[in-house]
Order: C-alpha cells, then sequence, then structure tokens
C-alpha cells in the first residue's frame, strides 16, 4: 500500500491538524474583499513548523474561487520569476500583442508607428499586474504567495511591497502571501520601506496538541486501511513533540517499518529511530549550519539542562555578562531555534535539537 504519509518539504499532509483559527481567517480573506486585512498575510514559525503548507492552504482558497496563482521563493531573481510569471498569463488570456504609439511623422502626412510593447519596452511589476488584473475584473484577481523571505532579498521585497500597497489601495482583486523564519519576517518589518507589511495578518505557528497528533495519525493510518495500536499510537505522537515534519516523519517511517495490518508498539519505536536520524539530517544541521559560532555556543550551554534552562545558568557558564547573552537570545529566538516557556527560561523550539547538540560535543 502507497505510504499516506508526506515528510517533504512543503508538502501537504494527508490531514492538517491545530491550525483551525488560520484556516478560519483564509477564507474570510477570501470573502471578505478588497482591503480585507487576510488580504496581506504573513506566516513565520521555525523550521519545519508548517509555513508553506499554510502558504497552499492560502493559494487553494483563493484558486478555488476561481482566481489566478503567482508562486514564488525569495531568490536573488525573485522580481523577473513574479514578472515572468504575471507576463505568461497576461498573454494566455490576451494573445494579441499590446501595441504602442512610437513614434509621428508629419511632413506628406499625418501617420503613426506602432511597435510591440512587449518587444520594445519591459514593463514594469506593477504595469504587468495591472494589466492582468484587467483582463481578470472584476470576476476573479491574482493571488501572490512567497515563501523563505529573507534579508538578501530586500530591495526586491520594497518593490514588491509597494507594488501590492499600490493594487490593494486600487481596490484590485489581489492578495498576497508570505511565509519566512521569525528572523526573517523581524527584518522586512524594521525596514523604513516595508512599514506597510506591518499591517498584515500575522500568523505565528506553533506546535500541535499531542491529542491532536495522536488523532491524526490514527485517522490517517486506518483511513488507508491498516490499524495503529493503541498503545503505540500514544509513543508516536509523544515522539514528534507536536511538531509537523516530525508528525510526518514518524508516520512515514511507521508506516514503513510495519508489515501486517496493525502498526505495533515495535513498528514505531523502530519508526521513531529512523524519523530521529532524518531530523538531524534535514532540520537539525541547516539550522546550525545557519547560526555563528557564539551562537552554538549559547546552544551548548542549554544542552547541559533535562528541559528548560534558566537565563542565568546560561550567562554563568558562557561566562558572559547578561547584556552580551541577550544579544544572542534575541538572535537565536528570532531564528526560530529558541523559544521562551516562561519568563526568565529558555527551550529549544526544534525536538530532538538538545538531543542532537549533546552528541556533537560529548555530551549524551
Amino acid at each position: 500500500m502507497e505510504n499516506p504519509f508526506k515528510p517533504t518539504a512543503g508538502s501537504s499532509p494527508p490531514e492538517l491538524i491545530g491550525r483551525q483559527d488560520s484556516l478560519e481567517r483564509i477564507r474570510e480573506a477570501v470573502t471578505d474583499g478588497p482591503g480585507g486585512p487576510g488580504r496581506l498575510t504573513l506566516f513565520t514559525g521555525a523550521r519545519g513548523i508548517g509555513k508553506t503548507v499554510m502558504l497552499n492552504e492560502y493559494e487553494d482558497a483563493f484558486s478555488t474561487a476561481g482566481w489566478l496563482s503567482v508562486r514564488v521563493t525569495a531568490t536573488p531573481t525573485l522580481l523577473d520569476d513574479i514578472s515572468l510569471r504575471v507576463e505568461a498569463l497576461v498573454r494566455e488570456r490576451d494573445p494579441q500583442p499590446r501595441r504602442r504609439l512610437s513614434g509621428v511623422t508629419l511632413p506628406g502626412g499625418v501617420g503613426a508607428e506602432w511597435d510591440n510593447a512587449g518587444a520594445a519596452v519591459r514593463e514594469d511589476l506593477r504595469m504587468r499586474m495591472t494589466a492582468l488584473l484587467d483582463l481578470l475584473a472584476p470576476a476573479a484577481g491574482l493571488v501572490l504567495t512567497i515563501d523563505e523571505v529573507h534579508g538578501g532579498a530586500r530591495d526586491q521585497m520594497r518593490t514588491i511591497a509597494a507594488t501590492s500597497q499600490h493594487l490593494i489601495r486600487e481596490d484590485r482583486q489581489f492578495a498576497v502571501a508570505m511565509a519566512g523564519l521569525p528572523s526573517a519576517v523581524s527584518n522586512l518589518l524594521s525596514d523604513h520601506v516595508l512599514t506597510f507589511l506591518r499591517r498584515a495578518d500575522r500568523h505565528d505557528l506553533k506546535a500541535l496538541s499531542l491529542d491532536d497528533v495522536e488523532d491524526a495519525l490514527r485517522h490517517t493510518v486506518e483511513s488507508n486501511g491498516r490499524r495503529l495500536d493503541r498503545d503505540a499510537g500514544v509513543v508516536a505522537a509523544e515522539s514528534t513533540g507536536g511538531y509537523p515534519f516530525m508528525v510526518q516523519l514518524v508516520g512515514h517511517q511507521m508506516w514503513r517499518a510495519g508489515s501486517g495490518k496493525s502498526i505495533t508498539m515495535d513498528d514505531v519505536e523502530r519508526g521513531v529511530a529512523v524519523a530521529r536520524r532524518r531530523l538531524r539530517e534535514l532540520v537539525h544541521e541547516t539550522a546550525l549550519n545557519d547560526l555563528s559560532d557564539v551562537d552554538r555556543s549559547f546552544l551548548r550551554a542549554m544542552a547541559v539542562d533535562d528541559g528548560p534552562s534558566r537565563v542565568a545558568d546560561i550567562v554563568r557558564r558562557m561566562g558572559k555578562g547578561s547584556q552580551y547573552v541577550n544579544t544572542y537570545r534575541g538572535r537565536l529566538a528570532a531564528a526560530g531555534v529558541i523559544e521562551a516557556p516562561a519568563r526568565g527560561r529558555l527551550d529549544f523550539a526544534i525536538p530532538y535539537l538538545r538531543e542532537t547538540l549533546r552528541e556533537m560535543t560529548g555530551l549524551s
């Protein structure tokens, strides 16, 4: 039987759980009309928390209502990617090349010279989007989704923000949603040119309820012709830490480990062991590689504790002043690597990162 779980970055899970509030706000964005708060949306959270999945849901909601969509990632060619996709959509609906007046001949008679606007002039992003929206009005619109927004695309994001602001002010049927790590989103919102984005409908995605995870694992298994033993389902859910990407990893691996009609405790234990290795390769190593040496030293100081760390203990272990430690605390929180479960306490935002750091530093 085909494995129903989808542990691939950006792939929508077989059952989306724990995001009911966000899904309701997305549905409202479709029906609210121009100027609705959800027509400009930001999704943030740690790696693997489901930001891309929510972008998929956002796009699907508008597409179901008959809108066209453009899906891109914030790379150095971001503006070109959007422009080319918008231009292709225009040509699909308006195959006759548009012409513009390029010159006038007067002596000997009155005449005009025309050329193809697409061939002679590179229209800017706003003009291309406006042309497409004119063709779609009034029944449909355009939804733009941008994944992995980051500081390297700051200038391009300014252009996109300015264009989006103009289209929204003109009451166009236009919507845009972006997703990124908390650090990337914070950088965007602090830009003096991008203040428009501060009014976006913001979704800070958190870990899922373990009860919801267990129900989703069991329902996915049973709806695909197998059975998940009761105690095995509890252990599988607990092993995920409510982390959406880990839910799919554990589900995928326990399904592979089982060979009969029932997924047993042994299947789950073997599946969890493989899922943890994959999590380290796909998430932990990537997250750590993006950090500075001091950032990693901070995390190693946290990894000593079996649970949430006291900030005072981290200060002592690093041998630095409180202000110095708080600077890196803010950096790591913005990067979605740590979180503050209580005042004066810090914990890892990504499951099993503590164990990975212990293995890497010989603390385990």
